[in-house]
């Protein structure tokens, strides 16, 4: 490594370690129940944090209405990653201050189809739904645990006006990865949450929900009034909305929120 590039590395080092300790005091196990549509991000920024903090991430995913089931239930936890209607939900319920809730990723909704499989052109609505039409089935996410993507993508089809035409080919994921089902062939396109499509191996994301059939999902963290290590969530929280954790951020097809 060059002179200037170690110079800058350790620039960087000093001012993450400073960045992550100014909020905590001593090192702790922080509990996140998180969704899983922020899994793969979480997994990658825990070793740099871990490293500059002496925090350590203790990571478990859950559907969101089973997170806001166990957060009402007195589960321990220190940070709460998950949709804004979550938190808001025990922001009111009074197991979250309203005082910890914060906005801090984005994501929207995207296709992919099989890697190596020719993209279809969705451009544009009217694309969009001519690509649907064409396909010979198309999967998303659905059953009672099904996430706000799937929802989001049920009113698209209706919306477009091809609900009966889709049924027949229509192949509803009820447990696991949309992109997986096309990574094996069940499905010609998927669509879901892009953050959720990347990590798969065996698809190509298309791109996103054209034009205003797009909805950015947000996401929210928010700190149960019971947590046992809320200032190293406060700081996991810094971390996570810094300039440091920001290119991350967008490979795994997040935005800032």
């Amino acid at each position: 490594m060059h002179t200037w590039s170690k110079i800058a590395a350790t620039a960087t080092a000093g001012c993450l370690g400073a960045l992550v300790a100014a909020t905590a005091s001593g090192a702790a196990d922080i509990t996140v129940i998180s969704t899983g549509s922020v899994q793969e991000l979480l997994a990658a920024l825990a070793p740099s944090f871990e490293r500059a903090s002496g925090h350590k991430l203790r990571v478990r995913i859950e559907a969101g209405t089973a997170i806001v089931s166990k957060i009402k239930a007195g589960e321990d936890a220190d940070l709460v990653l998950a949709g804004a209607a979550t938190i808001d939900e025990l922001v009111k319920e009074g197991k979250i201050p309203a005082a910890s809730r914060l906005n801090v990723l984005l994501s929207g909704v995207g296709v992919a189809v099989r890697a190596g499989a020719p993209k279809p052109d969705i451009s544009t609505p009217e694309k969009f739904k001519a690509a649907l039409l064409a396909a010979k089935s198309v999967a998303y996410s659905t059953g009672p645990t099904r996430g706000p993507s799937g929802r989001h993508f049920a009113s698209v089809i209706q919306r477009l006006g091809i609900a009966e035409q889709m049924k027949p080919k229509t192949v509803l994921v009820e447990v696991g990865p949309v992109g997986e089902v096309v990574a094996n062939g069940q499905a010609e396109i998927g669509a879901q949450q892009i953050s959720e499509l990347l990590p798969v191996p065996g698809v190509d994301v298309v791109g996103p929900l054209p034009g205003d059939l797009q909805q950015v999902l947000i996401y929210t963290s928010g700190i149960p009034a019971n947590a046992r290590n809320a200032d190293a969530a406060k700081a996991f929280v810094k971390f996570l909305t810094s300039e440091f954790a920001m290119p991350e951020i967008k490979k795994k097809g997040l935005e800032p929120g």
